[in-house]
């Protein structure tokens, strides 16, 4: 399949110069983007070995910063990765990051904690045994606008969401490997992003956000036992059930997905991002969404009830 437009992400964002001048946390020290380093010993540039959280700023407050630092501070026990502070101190240096770069509104952060710099260029674990390393990167950032109008097209790719004993999805680690070469796949088949399958052959995630459809009414997305355990997901589920919207956690196959109405991807950047095409075939009808435009609402709402923003 070969697309004839031009090809664009769930992560492309408005152009905003003031992302040059930009001032990194990085281990408590806040400085200029030219300026903030890491070693090349370290974990995280070594082996990809640590944890990362995407979140958004509005009106002063990151939405859903208690869900954000429940996932990541799982993830990093889980791995066993000292953070080397409590949620507090996480605040706290968010905070600094923010107002050294004067940002309040339309922010989003990549923070990234690694096991920090190895004694010798070798994996163990125990090689890392001067503390982690922890950097914040903050740019004003809004998602696209012709993301909404023009949608997504996926293309479904070889490379699956595999077993929890090879590498939990629920991970958001540095070793992105798995959904880098799912990426590659897509745009050398013409699309912007992959469809990912589960290692059963059912329609799981994309290769960089939560997967859902739109049939007859309901809203369909797959069982969590291989996707990411992604907060909008959660947020986008819960809101259905207050909604009196069916959602269903469910198994399906490309041929419910090729047959959907509507069809969205869920992520922390984008919110909900709606999908042009899959394979090549138009999903549902071309500029008609009224499930995912009902969702959007909900999900406005709810952002502005969690930060006091009048607008996401």
């Amino acid at each position: 399949m070969q697309s004839n437009t031009i090809s664009h992400s769930t992560h492309d964002a408005s152009e905003d110069d003031r992302n040059r001048d930009i001032k990194i946390y990085v281990n408590g020290e806040i400085v200029h983007r030219d300026e903030a380093k890491v070693s090349v010993y370290d974990s995280g540039f070594m082996l990809g070995d640590g944890m990362w959280e995407g979140m958004r700023l509005y009106n002063g407050k990151w939405a859903f910063f208690d869900e954000h630092m429940d996932r990541f501070f799982n993830s990093c026990k889980a791995v066993s990765i000292d953070v080397g502070m409590d949620k507090a101190g996480i605040l706290d240096a968010l905070t600094r990051t923010a107002a050294a770069n004067n940002m309040t509104h339309d922010v989003h952060c990549r923070l990234m904690l690694t096991r920090g710099i190895k004694d010798k260029p070798f994996q163990h674990p125990r090689l890392s045994r001067s503390g982690p390393t922890l950097v914040i990167i903050m740019e004003h950032s809004k998602p696209a606008v012709s993301l909404q109008s023009a949608g997504i097209t996926l293309a479904t790719v070889p490379q699956v969401r595999g077993l929890p004993m090879s590498q939990d999805a629920k991970f958001n680690s540095h070793s992105k490997l798995n959904c880098v070469i799912a990426c590659l796949q897509a745009e050398q088949a013409g699309a912007d992003e992959g469809l990912m399958l589960d290692p059963h052959g059912f329609v799981n995630t994309t290769n960089a956000c939560n997967f859902f459809i739109v049939r007859r009414g309901e809203v369909w997305t797959s069982k969590p036992d291989y996707c990411m355990n992604g907060v909008t997901r959660q947020k986008v589920i819960d809101l259905c059930r207050q909604n009196d919207i069916p959602v269903f956690e469910k198994n399906y196959s490309l041929y419910e997905a090729y047959g959907a109405d509507e069809a969205f991807l869920t992520g922390t950047f984008g919110a909900q991002t709606p999908v042009a095409s899959i394979d090549g075939k138009v999903i549902g009808k071309s500029g008609e969404r009224p499930m995912i435009a009902r969702i959007q609402s909900l999900y406005k709402s709810l952002i502005s009830e969690n930060t006091g923003s009048s607008q996401p």
